[in-house]
């Protein structure tokens, strides 16, 4: 086949070019051109997603891959510039679910809604991506606005962590390298707390597949194919970089009342007891969703053991000096590391809730 990729260079579009390569396919991208030195073996487009798309005009391709569509404006435009295409598969995210408090939700789950007035008030003058509140139900209006461009061509792919070597958010490098480092870590909750990740390479032959099939519809992407929790995602980290580290679990409600922020300053983690910032419930659903429709429709998974040795191999590529997007500082990891134990003295005999 003929496939265009929206975007192809980063992380996961990176994994697609290279799928879709290995399997004999044709490729061409299309993006802004930050990083040509990825795939110089290949086309490659120069233009804007919400302006220049004057390149991708009186092309023909029988399926596109839209990696970067993070706004329905942009989704938009494409899809209708592309309306001859066979096949379009749209990377959305796990996100676009308004009520992630359960576990199990599945691609029926009631999705985020957003009127139009206020979506093009909150993206005017960028095609995105905008994080926070937003991101999400954006995300699931690009989802409807591919549809309405494109009815019945639509492969829909509800990604959640995805993690593997380029991974730009640095949530699970964070983790390797500290870990590497040794020494006592700081861990959040309780080792048992249920985690979802899915290698990048994993989703992006899988997605190839589905596109190979033409199959169609809305598709929950996230992984494993058993409960992982951070405990063995942790130890499994402590093994592949042969480290010395001893973990403290520290209690949610520490970490709360210290103003640890979730996810980001804290890598992986949301608490189970407590709601985000202006929410209202635990997201207890958000690392803990529905894959059954994947797996039985052929999504696989390679050993975590794989996943982690490659970030790792990556990470020790990076030089030391590269910023790093998420971690805590290790000044303050060692800080609050210090009051719990004077907090565990204080509390004697009486364990501490998690």
């Amino acid at each position: 086949m003929n496939i265009l990729i929206l975007g192809g260079t980063r992380f996961l579009g990176r994994y697609l070019a290279k799928a879709a390569i290995e399997k004999g396919h044709d490729v061409t991208l299309f993006n802004r051109g930050s990083n040509p030195y990825v795939f110089p073996e290949i086309e490659q487009l120069k233009g804007d997603r919400d302006g220049n798309l004057e390149m991708l005009k009186g092309r023909q391709w029988d399926a596109v891959i839209d990696t970067s569509g993070f706004i329905p404006r942009t989704v938009s435009k494409s899809c209708r510039l592309l309306n001859q295409v066979k096949h379009y598969t749209y990377i959305s995210s796990i996100s676009v679910y308004s009520d992630p408090t359960e576990p199990g939700i599945d691609e029926n789950g009631v999705v985020h809604t957003l009127n139009d007035d206020k979506a093009e008030e909150i993206t005017r003058g960028t095609a995105g991506p905008i994080y926070g509140e937003y991101y999400g139900p954006l995300k699931s209006l690009s989802e409807k606005a591919a549809e309405k461009e494109l009815p019945g061509k639509i492969l829909a792919i509800r990604a959640g962590q995805i993690v593997g070597p380029y991974d730009y958010t640095d949530r699970l490098p964070y983790w390797l390298k500290r870990i590497a480092e040794g020494g006592e870590i700081l861990a959040p909750g309780r080792p048992g707390r249920p985690i979802q990740i899915i290698d990048a390479r994993d989703l992006a032959q899988w997605i190839i597949q589905m596109i190979e099939k033409s199959m169609t519809g809305t598709y929950n992407a996230v992984g494993p194919d058993y409960t992982l929790t951070m405990g063995q995602l942790l130890e499994g980290c402590k093994k592949v970089t042969k480290s010395n580290a001893a973990f403290t679990w520290v209690s949610e409600k520490f970490l709360n009342d210290n103003k640890v922020e979730p996810w980001g300053e804290m890598p992986l983690w949301i608490p189970e007891k407590f709601p985000l910032p202006g929410g209202k419930e635990p997201l207890n659903g958000f690392l803990a969703v529905g894959n059954d429709k994947a797996i039985n429709n052929g999504l696989t998974f390679r050993p975590l053991s794989e996943t982690l040795k490659d970030i790792w191999n990556w990470e020790k590529s990076r030089p030391e000096s590269a910023d790093r997007k998420a971690g805590i500082h290790r000044q303050h990891e060692s800080d609050l590391l210090g009051l719990w134990k004077q907090l565990k003295e204080k509390d004697g005999k009486n364990p501490i809730v998690f």
